[in-house]
């Protein structure tokens, strides 16, 4: 068999640098990597560890060496291999991998596939040339090549010269199979021979060149198809011979020379180049580059799904689709087969791609999971030669260990080790293991002396300078010497204490017999006498015998351990330390009747004694070498000595020869000679006495090093343990640490994910509470409808009907029925009724263009929602309704999970794109500023104003940086909490399923899908149903746009100034007034039902904006009004209003006023409708006439009411529908509306043509006697509805719907200054005193104005939190009604009584601005609808405290501690909620007051934080706006209906009430002296209130009408 082996397969990551453009726009870096660990981190902590990883500057060679070179040094060993380049269009695979040819490419830069080229070739060349050299046969090798496009699921030839380049769409002959092997390969594509590096280069570059490319907006030349290029090798070599034992080759005759035999290996490498993952809407692409991108997904996907399924551990036994896509059938070798794989993934480092960048990663980690068995490819016959080659060599092994007896048969059978081989070993590890400490100790003894020789030289050189003549030679000199002598006296100590051992062991030897010695000779000891010889046969003899001992335990002990129960051998043996060489065995046999409990015993204590033997062993091996090293250097002392004796001996005789040859010879010389030695001798005897005494020293010294020594090594032990103990703690402290963060992190996670569960439950528990509140509402409405349609059915006089006029109930329950009639049918069994009923829903629905059928018919979806019905649930088991459960789970979780995602993606783009933007402008900016630098260095003020402007756009880029983090981290949050919902797998679920279960399953996701598909083709009809009606209105506009032109032409003869307007306007074709009102043409048909056509701009959200025709500009519709009034009038007869436009006609600075009285009267009737901005986005109240007239409508035709009838209040809040769109009381309103326009106040809607605002003094009215409140000025200069208003003692700012705000002084009554170019109305404003600035709300903007100096705007705030310098809104001259994306509309702001932070309600949260800095610090979060009024009060401890109302009826608190950033939590909720959205709150210590759209008040105590008293029906109306009179216990609120009440604050009772304004109300504000009102009549009101005055109603009636209810 071929040698196999697993391998994982590789994966590597690669960031490649960021683009120009990228660092242009601004874009950041969102990867990084672990230095030292192949690890990228992605975001904040998000990590993937890879087997390589290449970061921002890693050069395409490092990449080749680390991943690809073994690659191809593995081919040349028969084994495949596969490259796989994979990544995000554009992130650099195609450079990579080698593919893209570019001419000015450097050497440097090549990729992958050109340097394998080569190192193929010179791999070739090197075997070559290393088989010339040894002298073989050169190896054959064979080199040929493919190059395959996966292109559109089509395989197409790169290197077919044949193929039409235009003809890629035509199905190719290309065919895959798989041979028996398993193997992969490909019929019909050519395969091109090749001989060079060059040619195949060559080779590469015309495929590369007839590749599929084109241009995307990611990627100018992106790969728009897989490219698979394919080498294969073949080479025949020759067999490498295994090393065969002794130098011999069995089996061959004496002098025959072994036959050469070859092997043949073959091997192909895939370098695949995949196209780029890539997104539609990034890469714009469409048309062909579209199915090309779709193409190229679905191959990845297959790609992605043979990854998970190879990949996954828990999905051991699953099918791998590898027929799902061509891509996955070409690389099926690749993936789990037979090849080495590795994996690149590009990626790109800008935040921009972080998705693309996520999925990449996250696609590679799962490619390291794959196992590939690799197998040499080699052909049959080389296989098999190889394997019995292989065979042989391991015999022959075997058999080399037979004969040198490492191995041995055992006594029954077994082959095994002998023990001698075992033992050897083990005496060689020791052996080596003593010559090192020998060594070590050697060194040792060297360093003392050395340092004993300096102490000594130094001592002698202290005295020789303490007399006097030091010298530096002479020192060197005694250093020579004592050096000499020590060594000397060394050498002398060894000499004698081994002389000393010789002389014990001859006396011991003599002492007894000797030991009879066996035939082995031992070696004698050269240069000693007889006495050495018998000590080395002693010692070797005792080895010898001691060794047999130690055999004899050990085949004991293995008897033992085979049959237990025998004989056990107890062997003791003495030994005397000093002789070193007596031992005496006791054997003694123990009974064999012992118990098999002391066997266990015997066993231990035999091993033990083995032990002992082996150590008494080890010391006298020890002994015999210390032995033999002595004995060494005793002969060479003994030579010395010898020689020394030697010439002792000479001197004798020499000197008494002198003495006998002297002639001379005298007592007197002879004295003198003897002297001479006497004194001699004497030197000699002193320095033995000196030698003598240093002895001493030496052997002390010596005697200290030895302690020394054990104190050293003692100290080395503990230190060593020690070590060892610290490595231990740490190693525990460290893996204690990861425990500790493993805990840590998964306590988070379970944090998080009951938080969410939290956040889930309270979600639904509101929704519920809701939806609860809306099912009573609706049973209310339905107990009412029934009982008006009876009525409606038979008609009753008012005496029945009750102390209530009858034709305000009818008009109610109409308006109710006719709201709710399109979602369900009235549920009265009577005949007339459903007719009726009938009748209205066809009227409405033909009026409206609502599809009742649609309507209708999505109301089974909605109640089919639980797909298991009862019935049939009950025949199934639980567990099978709990399977079905989890599923729908688990789907409903990822569907939530994705639109998340995608919600995250998409705020992360918009962002990005704003990042963009900013770059762009401050790039300009920087420019700007260098050349006014460079032109005009001195001018200071220009240069700090650009330095401020590039300073505000580089916070709003790092705000803008932050929030794509936090949005990264989020997006990472929810792909681990996928990924830890993933481990709880569905198929889990299925897998265990019984067939009764699968089916229900089944039936339950037919149904559910069903379902789905129906709701989805009902939403298409709604769609297309809305387009055509679009369209259908685009037409009639501009039919009727087009007849008004004519209509104006005919006139236009005779009025120049008319035609010159025309002329204008045609020239403006397209313009679009989104400035005028609504005007609607009332066309009666049988004077009671009249249906009502409006053409109205944009003023409200809810309705279309039409876009495809071009519009008449407001000066048109003024024209038209002016011009054609008595035409249409006198050819209608019927015409009740005329275009509301006409009041506010003053564009392009052309005004017109109307002289003509008819006119005036005409204009003095047209009712306008005022809307609050886009306040309120969901209500149209645009097609609904005012409130106030349809109040006087019902009360026409009435008898006077004599003051004392009792007035019921109800008892539930008022059942009007929330939407205001009252079909019913629209269609009958046109029977009261001539009576209502001619009660209005002329002055009211006269078009004044007014440059500057005035406040003009009014004098007293005609109930002023009885009024609570005296209107004393009136403030009047804008032309159109006042929405908000701010004051102070001298100051008054107004804010308008025509998109400006007004200053005025109070003390002159002049309008000071106007501030404009707001992009749609002006809904809140608000000044602050401590800083001068004036702050304006439109839209989703906060316009920041300076008016110290000159009034400008100097900043400009967003509701998501950007501060952009200047007046970004300084370019907008029309109404623009639609806000930027991610932005939202600000409803309402207040600052603070300190004046430091600004707080702006903004959409469901309000956000919190430092004013001191101008930066956003922190959200107000809690609130599930929009927030539409706040106000904020200090707490006794300086904390703001803010109170909210929103849309969804609540009204919460929050407390705002010094310097808390971030989202901030409601610290209170208060209950029970109004009945409907909260419109105004007003504060004054603890007491906190709430109007709402349910027409009622309510008072709250702060400090207990409950309800005190409500009101429900305060006014007639929606409750507009809330204040308190300063210095007076009393309350104003105001309504939609212009009336205006106080009330008492302490006990909560009316006080009374004034009509204020004709028009709605819409803010109300106070300073020390007056009270303002502002009005949708263009108007504000000075009023001042006067204690004396009793309220023009009885007291009686007051009470009844607004009738607190006080709670318990």
């Amino acid at each position: 068999p071929a040698l196999c082996a697993v391998c994982l397969c590789s994966s590597s990551c690669r960031i490649r640098p960021q683009l120009s453009k990228e660092k242009i726009e601004g874009c950041h870096i969102c990867t990084s990597v672990t230095p030292g660990e192949p690890q990228v981190l992605l975001g904040k902590d998000k990590a993937f560890t890879y087997d390589f990883v290449f970061d921002l500057d890693t050069w395409q060679e490092q990449i080749y060496t680390t991943c690809v070179g073994k690659l191809i040094e593995g081919c040349f060993e028969g084994y495949n291999a596969t490259v796989l380049a994979y990544g995000q269009t554009g992130a650099g695979k195609t450079y990579t991998m080698g593919t893209g040819f570019d001419m000015n490419i450097s050497e440097d830069e090549q990729g992958i596939i050109p340097r394998a080229i080569g190192h193929l070739f010179s791999g070739i060349e090197e075997r070559k040339r290393a088989a010339q050299s040894q002298g073989v046969a050169v190896p054959e090798f064979k080199v040929s090549a493919q190059f395959l496009e996966l292109y559109n699921e089509e395989i197409l030839d790169l290197f077919d010269s044949t193929r039409d380049p235009d003809a890629r769409h035509r199905k190719s002959n290309i065919k895959i199979h798989e041979d028996a092997s398993g193997s992969i390969y490909t019929t019909g594509v050519t395969s091109r021979l090749i001989s060079s590096q060059d040619e195949l280069i060559q080779c590469l570059k015309q495929g590369a060149l007839s590749r599929t490319t084109a241009s995307t907006q990611m990627n100018v030349q992106s790969s728009r198809s897989h490219a698979i290029f394919t080498i294969h090798l073949c080479q025949m070599r020759v067999c490498a011979r295994p090393e065969l034992v002794n130098g011999e080759v069995t089996g061959l005759p004496d002098g025959a020379q072994p036959t050469t035999e070859y092997e043949t290996l073959t091997a192909k490498f895939h370098f695949v180049d995949l196209a780029g993952s890539e997104r539609l809407k990034r890469t714009g692409a469409t048309g062909e580059r579209a199915k090309e991108g779709i193409s190229i997904n679905c191959g990845l996907l297959a790609l992605g799904n043979v990854i998970s399924a190879l990949g996954d551990q828990s999905k051991k036994a699953v099918h791998v689709p590898y027929r799902d896509s061509k891509l996955t059938r070409l690389l099926q070798d690749s993936l789990g087969g037979n090849s080495q794989t590795i994996m690149i993934a590009c990626v790109s480092p800008s935040d921009r791609d972080f998705m693309e960048t996520l999925n990449t990663l996250k696609y590679a980690n799962r490619a390291r999971n794959i196992k590939n068995k690799v197998v040499v490819n080699q052909d049959k016959t080389s296989q098999q030669i190889s394997a019995l080659r292989a065979e042989i060599a391991r015999l022959q092994m075997e058999l080399m260990e037979y004969k040198a007896g490492k191995r041995v048969i055992g006594e029954d059978g077994s082959e095994g080790y002998s023990d001698l081989f075992r033992e050897n070993a083990m005496l060689q590890k020791e052996n080596s293991a003593l010559r090192m400490r020998v060594k070590a100790m050697q060194e040792a003894i060297d360093s003392i002396n050395n340092r004993v020789t300096q102490l000594m030289s130094q001592e002698a050189n202290l005295m020789l300078a303490k007399a006097g003549d030091s010298n530096e030679a002479i020192g060197a000199l005694i250093q020579n010497y004592i050096r000499e002598i020590e060594e000397l006296r060394t050498k002398l100590l060894e000499s004698e204490s081994m002389n000393e051992s010789l002389r014990r062991s001859l006396s011991r030897l003599s002492a007894r017999p000797p030991y009879s010695v066996g035939s082995s000779p031992a070696p004698g000891l050269a240069g000693l006498g007889s006495p050495a010889a018998p000590v080395e046969t002693e010692a070797s003899d005792v080895l010898r015998r001691a060794k047999q001992d130690l055999e004899r335990l050990k085949k004991k002990e293995r008897r033992q351990r085979r049959k237990s129960g025998c004989e056990e051998e107890d062997g003791r043996e003495d030994e005397d330390e000093d002789s070193g060489s007596e031992e005496s065995l006791v054997d003694s046999d123990s009974d064999a009747e012992e118990k098999a409990v002391n066997f266990q015993a015997d066993l231990a204590d035999l091993t033990c004694e083995i032990e002992i033997k082996q150590k008494l062993i080890d010391e006298l091996e020890n002994s015999q070498r210390r032995l033999q090293t002595l004995k060494h250097q005793y002969e060479e002392k003994l030579i010395l000595l010898q020689n020394k004796i030697r010439d002792t001996q000479l001197e004798r005789d020499r000197v008494l020869q002198n003495l006998s040859t002297m002639e001379c010879y005298t007592e007197e010389k002879a004295n003198k000679i003897k002297a001479d030695y006497e004194k001699r001798l004497k030197e000699m005897n002193r320095d033995l006495q000196k030698l003598q005494a240093a002895q001493k020293e030496h052997a002390r010294l010596l005697k200290n090093q030895s302690r020394y020594e054990r104190e050293l090594r003692k100290l080395q032990a503990e230190v060593a343990e020690m070590k060892k103990a610290k490595v231990a703690l740490m190693k525990q402290m460290r893996e204690e640490q990861q425990r500790r963060r493993l805990a840590e992190t998964k306590r988070n996670r379970e944090i998080a994910q009951l938080k969410k569960e939290q956040r889930r439950q309270e979600f639904q528990i509101r929704a519920l509470e809701s939806q609860k509140r809306q099912q009573e509402i609706v049973l209310r409405r339905k107990t009412q409808e029934v009982s008006a349609l009876r009525r409606l059915a038979k008609p009753m006089s008012d005496r029945v009907a009750g102390r209530t006029s009858q034709k305000p109930a009818m008009l109610d329950s109409g308006a109710e029925v006719s709201a709710s009639t399109t979602s369900s049918e009235p549920e009265s069994g009577a005949r007339s009724v459903s007719s009726i009923v009938r009748q209205w829903n066809r009227k409405i629905n033909n009026f409206l263009g609502d599809p009742s059928p649609s309507v209708n018919g999505a109301r089974p979806v909605r109640s089919g929602k639980k797909f298991p019905k009862k019935g049939s649930s009950q025949t199934f088991s639980k567990a099978a309704r709990l399977k079905w459960q989890s599923l729908e789970r688990r789907i409903f979780d990822i569907v939530m999970q994705r639109m998340t995602i995608v919600n995250l993606e998409a705020d992360m783009e918009r962002l990005i794109k704003k990042r963009e933007e900013l770059a762009l402008l401050q790039e300009a900016l920087l420019g700007k500023r260098a050349k006014l630098q460079a032109e005009s260095p001195k001018e200071q003020k220009g240069l700090q104003e650009l330095n401020e402007e590039i300073e505000v756009l580089g916070a709003n880029i790092d705000y803008i940086n932050d929030s794509i983090s936090d949005c990264q981290a989020t997006i990472m949050q929810i792909e681990e909490t996928k990924e830890e919902l993933d481990s709880t797998d569905t198929s889990v679920v299925i897998s265990s399923c019984s067939l009764a279960e699968a089916r229900l399953l089944l039936d339950n996701f037919l149904k559910a899908s069903i379902d789905k598909g129906l709701q989805v083709a009902q939403k298409e009809a709604q769609i297309r149903l809305l387009e055509g009606r679009l369209k259908q209105t685009d037409v009639t506009g501009s039919s009727q746009n087009h007849l008004i032109l004519d209509a104006l032409r005919e006139k236009a003869e005779s009025h120049p100034e008319l035609q010159a307007l025309i002329h204008n306007v045609q020239q403006e074709n397209g313009y679009t007034s989104t400035d005028e009102e609504v005007s609607e043409f009332s066309l009666a048909s049988d004077g009671s039902i009249s249906q009502s056509f409006s053409m109205k701009g944009s003023a409200s959200q809810d309705d279309f904006k039409f876009k495809g025709e071009p519009k008449l500009s407001g000066q048109m519709k003024a024209v038209s009004a002016e011009c054609l009034g008595p035409t249409l009038d006198i050819s209608t007869k019927n015409i009740t209003k005329s275009l509301a436009s006409l009041m506010e006609i003053k564009e392009d600075g052309i005004s017109f006023s109307i002289r003509d009285p008819y006119y005036k009267e005409k204009v003095s009737r047209t009712v306008s409708l005022p809307t609050r901005g886009s306040t309120f986005p969901r209500q149209s109240r645009v097609s609904d006439t005012s409130p106030l007239t349809r109040r006087k409508s019902y009360d026409r035709g009435q008898p006077a009411r004599p003051p004392d009838v009792g007035f019921t209040p109800p008892s539930s809040p008022p059942t009007r529908p929330r939407n205001d769109r009252n079909v019913f009381s629209r269609l009958t309103s046109n029977q009261s509306q001539g009576s209502a326009l001619d009660k209005s106040d002329d002055s009211d809607s006269s078009v004044s043509e007014v440059l500057r605002g005035i406040i003009n003094p009014v004098g007293g009215t005609k109930n002023a006697r009885t009024a609570p409140l005296q209107c004393v000025s009136v403030a009047e200069g804008h032309t159109k509805p006042v929405l908000c208003l701010d004051a102070t003692d001298e100051l008054l700012f107004t804010g308008s719907k025509d998109r400006s705000c007004k200053m005025w002084n109070l003390v002159t009554g002049q309008e000071i200054a106007s501030l404009k170019g707001h992009p749609n109305n002006v809904v809140s404003i608000k000044y602050c005193s401590h800083t001068g600035l004036v702050f304006t709300v439109s839209t989703s903007y906060i316009k920041v104005w300076d008016i110290r100096d000159s009034a400008r705007c100097i900043r400009t705030l967003t509701s998501s939190g950007q501060v952009i310098s200047g007046d970004a809104c300084a370019g907008t001259t029309t109404r623009t009604v639609t806000s930027v994306q991610g932005e939202h509309q600000i409803n309402q702001i207040a600052l603070n009584p300190t004046g430091t932070t600004l707080y702006a309600a903004t959409g469901n949260s309000v956000r919190i601005w430092e004013l001191s800095r101008l930066q956003p610090v922190g959200k107000l979060s809690g609130h599930i609808g929009p927030v539409m009024c706040l106000t904020v009060n200090q707490t006794a401890s300086n904390h703001d405290l803010v109170v909210t109302g929103s849309k969804d009826h609540y009204v919460k608190v929050f407390e705002i501690a010094e310097g808390v950033v971030g989202n901030v939590s409601p610290t209170h909720n208060f209950e029970p909620p109004h009945y409907d959205g909260i419109e105004c709150l007003a504060i004054q210590g603890d007491v906190l007051f709430s109007g709402s759209r349910d027409n009622g008040i309510k008072k709250w105590d702060l400090e207990q934080q409950e309800l005190l008293q409500q009101i429900p029906n305060a006014h007639k109306d929606w409750v507009c706006a809330l204040a308190f009179i300063p210095g007076r216990p009393m309350v104003l609120s105001a309504c939609r209906g212009g009336v205006i009440k106080v009330w008492n604050v302490d006990n909560f009772t009316p006080v009374g009430e004034i009509k204020g304004h004709d028009s709605p109300i819409n803010a109300i504000c106070t300073n020390s002296k007056h009270i303002f009102t502002a009005s949708s009549d263009c108007r504000v009101k000075l009023w001042n209130y006067v204690p004396g005055l009793t309220p023009c109603l009885p007291r009686r009636v007051l009470a009844i009408k607004g009738r607190a209810t006080s709670l318990p």
